[in-house]
């Protein structure tokens, strides 16, 4: 995992870019991934934990309307989390995430490892939908995998 976000810092450094994260599920340890590298001050500007819904509601400004129609965990919120962070940051690029990751609070139409990882740069937005498996820990590794993949991506 330290080799993703190396790889990142050095991408956005190339790019003169910054970053923010919007975290639920992970509880900013995106953020740390990037930050425990020296000079991430190069590259990150801030991160938001956002794991109640009041929280994305006053610090992204995700719509109440969109959490209870479809839930703090779907694409729609991965979105407006996304583009909150990017909205409320001085940045290039922002990612958010937003998922089930257990071992409780699973159902059958949003089981446990369900994440939406959002990712919003200044012309535009996209969410990608994943299903990972393990315990509760598993499931929040892979998704800091995935969202420093999708950054990468986002990059390149």
């Amino acid at each position: 995992m330290s080799n993703l976000a190396k790889d990142l810092s050095d991408k956005l450094r190339q790019r003169g870019w910054m970053m923010a994260t919007a975290e639920s599920c992970t509880g900013g340890m995106i953020a740390s991934a990037i930050t425990d590298l020296a000079g991430s001050s190069a590259v990150f500007d801030r991160g938001f934990v956002t794991y109640s819904n009041q929280a994305k509601i006053d610090l992204l400004g995700v719509s109440a309307k969109t959490l209870e129609r479809f839930g703090a965990v779907s694409a729609e919120t991965a979105k407006e989390m996304a583009e909150g962070a990017f909205d409320n940051a001085n940045v290039n690029i922002a990612v958010s995430v937003t998922g089930i990751a257990g071992p409780d609070g699973g159902t059958d139409q949003k089981p446990v490892g369900l994440v939406y990882i959002g990712i919003t740069t200044d012309d535009h937005t996209h969410t990608h939908k994943n299903l990972f498996a393990g315990s509760r820990n598993d499931i929040r590794q892979q998704t800091v995998e995935a969202a420093l993949k999708l950054l990468l991506a986002e990059l390149l």
